[in-house]
């Protein structure tokens, strides 16, 4: 019996298993470094790759984050399974599995809520690497955006780790259609008939003037008070992230313009 003992842990046998869970864990390491590659790769544009698309570089660089992090976790989560099957049967290890993914289950909700968190905000393309967002009244720029967590770099500098499950509301400062870039004027009520159509007229001229105007602006008082004085807002939409440039160049060509009318911009009260 002590001899039996003795040739199972130096004989073959054990040389056996031992080849077998060094070459598993071997090879998981290997697709652990290469996953990156291989998450670019898959990425590339071409017609024999379904995940692949011409997607914006930060979706990119997103997109192979999460394919790296699959690819390891499968890689060793398989050399794990490997390992196990060397000393229990087919039969217990289809028990062991079932016990593990119950306990599993119940002991890791939270855990399990942020993968598929993550997974949702990954395809939904929520937001990408690089993106300045606002989460659970944090705002940054996002660093990292992974299966269970995503990082968040505050502008003062502080890193923050936000569990994706707890993602619920995001706001992308990054994403939008237009930009608005709002400018108020104070006119005498003297010469406000004259101001209104003039005003008109030159927002439909500023859309040719300057490039990174979408439209013409529109003519709101906010106050809606009349006095000696009326506070006039020009109401405009500016290219997504143009509006600061946008705006020193509406309040150079109408202040310009109206000097060259005749009419007098009162100082504020």
């Amino acid at each position: 019996m002590l001899d039996q003992f003795i040739n199972l842990f130096v004989g073959d046998v054990w040389w056996n298993i031992m080849i077998r869970i060094c070459s598993s864990y071997l090879l998981a390491w290997l697709f652990h470094r290469l996953g990156r590659r291989m998450a670019h790769r898959m990425l590339l544009p071409s017609r024999f790759s379904p995940l692949a698309s011409r997607h914006r570089p930060e979706r990119q660089a997103t997109l192979q984050g999460l394919i790296d992090s699959t690819i390891s976790i499968a890689a060793f989560a398989t050399a794990t399974l490997v390992t196990v099957g060397q000393f229990v049967s087919p039969e217990a290890m289809i028990w062991i599995v079932g016990l593990f993914s119950v306990g599993f289950g119940l002991g890791a909700r939270p855990l399990i809520s942020d993968f598929l968190a993550g997974v949702s905000i990954l395809f939904e393309d929520t937001f990408a690497v690089g993106e300045k967002v606002e989460i659970l009244g944090i705002e940054g720029f996002i660093e990292t955006v992974g299966l269970r967590t995503t990082q968040l770099r505050a502008p003062t500098g502080e890193l923050f780790i936000v569990p994706n499950g707890e993602v619920r509301v995001v706001r992308n400062f990054s994403r939008g259609r237009f930009s608005t870039a709002n400018i108020k004027l104070n006119i005498a009520a003297a010469d406000l008939a004259k101001a209104l159509p003039f005003l008109d007229a030159l927002g439909k001229e500023a859309v040719t003037l300057l490039p990174n105007l979408l439209e013409p602006w529109q003519l709101v008082s906010e106050s809606g008070e009349m006095g000696q004085q009326t506070e006039l807002t020009l109401v405009t939409k500016a290219r997504f992230g143009r509006a600061a440039e946008m705006r020193m160049r509406l309040l150079t060509l109408v202040q310009e313009r109206l000097a060259e009318a005749g009419i007098a911009l009162v100082p504020r009260e």
